[in-house]
């Protein structure tokens, strides 16, 4: 049984009623945007966001979930899509899980639209049924997001960026929407509760472990989902990289940071750069934080009792790291 499925079992029928009540509120009058919603749910991923969300809410509640629940899930399934298209115009990406994205099909103009709309869709889910507490949470967290990425790109223009800086920026940019799933699925059962703010935590941990898996993957031998070396051509500072040029001396730091900045479509230069920044223990380095993350994570599961929902909770959390791509 794929870990996925082994994930997805104890709320498969949480899930699939999810899927329904997800795709009747992207609904509109319009027929393009009816044909790009229906295009964009039948090419949907692993639903990793929505499964936080319930996995997070029926732990906390012994199993018992509201349609608040489903609201939430809705809610930050939208958001999510939302960025997702507008990332795509915003990187000048033509293809999304393998399939063409929804500008490379419909131009930039229609995509930056769609986006819009699914945005405000979400938040009138939230506002129409009196969810409040659920859109602040949301709300920051588009803002982080936000944020994030353009804290990126102004600190990649300089290559200039920190181990701290770096923790903020992924912390914006990737761990503030997991962070979201697991404090709405909280605060659907429990709002005003303590629980909220712990899951936010919780959420938040998880998705600096797997951005960090992300940025391991650009220095990986495995055949996974992006080619090596993409980071390097990008000039993204990942966390290998950033260690590295913070503990070499001064000619090597020159040599990595004129590779990046100046040989970065070179094939035979970007692999040079892999080795060196493998052999300088980059990777090992990156390892480590991932997995105390990782740990410090499953400690805040600790207290709760066991159940189906913790069980799956914890396999989620191990996927991240050791997951292939």
């Amino acid at each position: 049984m794929k870990v996925v499925n082994q994930i997805r079992e104890p709320i498969n029928q949480e899930m699939e009623l999810f899927e329904k009540k997800f795709y009747e509120s992207m609904s509109s009058k319009v027929a393009l945007l009816n044909r790009i919603t229906y295009y964009i749910v039948n090419r949907k991923g692993k639903q990793m966001r929505p499964m936080f969300v319930f996995l997070t809410a029926k732990m906390l509640s012994e199993g018992e979930i509201n349609e608040r629940t489903y609201r939430g899930a809705s809610v930050i399934e939208l958001i999510h899509t939302a960025t997702l298209v507008h990332d795509d115009v915003v990187d000048d990406s033509n293809k999304r899980r393998g399939f063409f994205s929804i500008n490379a099909l419909w131009k930039n103009k229609i995509a930056v639209l769609v986006g819009d709309y699914l945005l405000s869709k979400g938040l009138l889910l939230s506002i129409d049924n009196g969810d409040f507490d659920l859109l602040k949470i949301i709300s920051v967290a588009v803002r982080e997001m936000s944020e994030g990425e353009l804290l990126q790109i102004e600190k990649a223009r300089r290559l200039d960026i920190t181990e701290e800086v770096y923790y903020e920026i992924i912390r914006q940019k990737t761990a503030t929407l997991i962070a979201a799933c697991c404090s709405l699925g909280a605060c659907s059962v429990k709002p005003d509760s303590e629980e909220v703010e712990t899951f936010r935590k919780f959420g938040e941990l998880i998705g600096m472990a797997f951005q960090i898996k992300d940025d391991l993957f650009d220095y990986g031998s495995e055949q996974i989902g992006k080619p090596t070396g993409i980071d390097i051509k990008e000039q993204k500072m990942t966390l290998p990289l950033i260690h590295v040029l913070n503990k070499v001396g001064e000619r090597d730091r020159k040599w990595l940071i004129n590779s990046i900045k100046n040989h970065n479509k070179d094939k035979k230069r970007v692999k040079e750069v892999i080795g060196f920044v493998k052999s300088h223990g980059g990777l090992d380095y990156a390892v480590d934080k991932m997995l105390a993350f990782k740990t410090e994570a499953l400690t805040l599961l600790e207290s709760y009792p066991d159940s189906p929902y913790k069980s799956s909770l914890i396999l989620m959390v191990n996927y991240v790291v050791e997951r292939k791509k």
